[in-house]
């Protein structure tokens, strides 16, 4: 009778543990689902406000709501059809001077990182402590000597002068080249040495080693240092503002918009909503093409040897 006693006890105290342990587990997932919420809500909120604004036709912020009475695409209309603003080249300009950034960045930066990781020579450390040290400092302090630099340049090469692209392009590639060097650094020392020393030993060259072995085996880091180099060069706009004032026809997008509020600020504002949400189309294009291959690069095996 006793055990019969006992063993009930022992089955109650089971039930009750598990009931115990059931119920923290769903006040648990409750709790992550509230703080997932929450943060969701602080991120989409001003995006939908600015959907809502570029929507508006009254064109003002005052008073708006997140539905807008009388939705209407004349913001739209007026932005990719008007003669005072050149939308479309805008961002054209944006999309070409990035593309191009985004190339010769990870390029260059593959290049020199295969150099620091591969090979030994006098001053390697001394060098890539340098790097290191210089990208301490924000690019913000160095912009009036690029000021004067380039209109050095330009007065000996004019397309690399100030107000042109290739000037630009020219800045972007020198304060990404730092950062990127030592990215990608990290990720060539994850690749075993043996597979350099079997091709050498059937006849390889520095560079077939690093173009046909090494640059497929990186390609996880290299998109991203393309992608982080396209967005924070399609979005910027200290730089622009600062090398290509003066010349319409060369405007960025990011430029091009802060002279869509211009004097009237408060009654451009759905202008400025629309432009911002068509011209993040190719971030949101690039991402969606990209996705895939970046987390299927990023979430593969470690490389064995």
């Amino acid at each position: 009778m006793s055990e019969v006693k006992s063993a009930a006890v022992g089955a109650a105290q089971s039930t009750q543990k598990e009931g115990y342990w059931t119920v923290r587990v769903y006040r648990e997932r409750a709790l992550r689902l509230l703080v997932i919420a929450i943060a969701l809500i602080y991120a989409l909120f001003p995006v939908a406000f600015i959907i809502s604004s570029s929507f508006n036709p009254s064109g003002s912020i005052l008073g708006q709501g997140l539905i807008p009475n009388n939705p209407s695409l004349v913001h739209y209309n007026e932005l990719l059809n008007s003669a005072l603003f050149p939308f479309p080249l805008w961002v054209w300009n944006s999309v070409k001077i990035s593309t191009i950034t985004a190339f010769l960045a990870v390029m260059i930066g593959a290049l020199s990182a295969y150099s620091f990781s591969r090979f030994r020579f006098s001053g390697r450390r001394a060098l890539l402590l340098t790097i290191f040290l210089i990208q301490v400092f924000p690019n913000i302090l160095a912009i009036v000597a690029i000021y004067l630099l380039l209109q050095t340049i330009g007065e000996i090469i004019p397309a690399f002068g100030l107000r042109t692209h290739a000037g630009l392009i020219t800045v972007y590639l020198g304060g990404a080249l730092g950062v990127n060097t030592w990215l990608m650094k990290g990720f060539f020392d994850t690749i075993p040495r043996e597979l350099d020393e079997s091709a050498m030993i059937d006849g390889a060259s520095n560079w077939q080693i690093f173009w046909v072995i090494i640059f497929p085996l990186v390609r996880p880091v290299l998109a991203v240092v393309g992608i982080l180099s396209f967005v924070g060069t399609y979005g910027d706009f200290i730089l622009p503002l600062v090398l290509l004032i003066g010349e319409p026809d060369q405007y960025t997008l990011a430029l091009g918009l802060s002279i869509v509020l211009g004097d009237q600020f408060s009654q451009n504002w759905g202008l400025f909503a629309a432009g911002a949400l068509l011209g993040a189309a190719p971030i949101v294009v690039m991402y969606i093409a990209m996705q895939d291959y970046i987390v299927g690069g990023l979430t593969q095996g470690a490389v064995k040897g």
